[in-house]
């Protein structure tokens, strides 16, 4: 019984922190689409928010937990096809880390924060299957 217990209220984390996870690629990918349209308007942005680094931020915080989240899913619910997406999307946005400011960033990033949601939301999925 205490095991049994003991799965949802992991399931049920795993849950929270793919939906957090599905926020932050939101708040992610409104920076970048933001941020290079004010790019395109003003010539240069000193502020922290449209500044690179918060790049190298968002990265060490997408990964810890896109690692928690979607291998703690997978162990839970036996589907690791959500860990290989989102392992794409990390990847992407590493890559665009690498690639500095211009269009390849941009769309490296935009590619990226859209594989970790499509990850984390998979991972959702299967962690409550429809019943019925």
């Amino acid at each position: 019984m205490i095991h049994y217990i003991s799965a949802i209220m992991a399931r049920r984390f795993n849950v929270y922190l793919d939906r957090f996870a599905i926020g932050l690629s939101g708040l992610c990918l409104v920076h970048c689409l933001i941020g290079a349209l004010f790019m395109a308007f003003v010539a240069a942005s000193g502020t922290a928010v449209l500044g690179h680094n918060v790049h190298q931020w968002g990265l060490a915080i997408a990964v810890p937990l896109a690692v928690v989240a979607l291998v703690g899913g997978a162990v839970s619910h036996g589907r690791w096809e959500a860990v290989a997406v989102g392992s794409f999307g990390v990847g992407a946005m590493g890559g665009a880390l690498l690639a500095g400011h211009g269009p390849r960033e941009i769309v490296l990033t935009i590619l990226g924060v859209i594989l970790v949601a499509i990850a984390h939301a998979l991972n959702m999925r299967w962690a409550h299957p429809k019943r019925g």
